[in-house]
């Protein structure tokens, strides 16, 4: 049995100031509707670091500077292939936000995040970009049941 299995990679991205506040994106997608970072897919033979970079700003209009990984997300899909989320995170950027067709991007203060409808198991996708002594985010299949872990 060999170990490679297909795979789909995407990032999203924390983008935070000094101040406490964080800005998220109200996505539009009805897949996955709510308040989100912003993200998206990492294009074939394209550096991770620089995906979560072209993301940003095609979703926000913002250029950051040293994302730093600070965790990841995982599921198998309905066609059993794993589904990758790199998490990071950055305090390094210029520009104004702007939405896109993704949805409206906003700043708001850390601590008025859970006044938002936000995007399902974004609150607990949350804990890694902000624990330490977390690293990932995953659904694993048990007993017929998906269950969630934050390891």
């Amino acid at each position: 049995m060999g170990r490679s299995e297909v795979a789909e990679f995407t990032v999203m991205c924390m983008v935070y100031d000094s101040d406490g506040n964080i800005l998220v994106q109200e996505r539009l997608n009805p897949d996955w509707p709510g308040i989100t970072f912003p993200g998206g897919h990492v294009e074939r033979g394209e550096a991770f670091a620089d995906a979560v970079t072209r993301e940003v700003l095609e979703e926000t209009g913002l250029v950051i500077e040293a994302p730093r990984l600070c965790g990841v997300k995982q599921f198998q899909t309905k066609d059993d292939a794993r589904y990758v989320v790199l998490f990071y995170k950055t305090d390094r950027f210029s520009g104004t936000p702007t939405g896109s067709d993704e949805g409206r991007v906003f700043w708001i203060p850390r601590a008025a995040l859970r006044e938002y409808t936000l995007a399902h198991d974004f609150e607990r996708m949350l804990e890694v970009f902000e624990r330490d002594d977390l690293s990932e985010f995953c659904y694993q299949r048990r007993d017929d049941a998906w269950h969630l872990r934050l390891l």
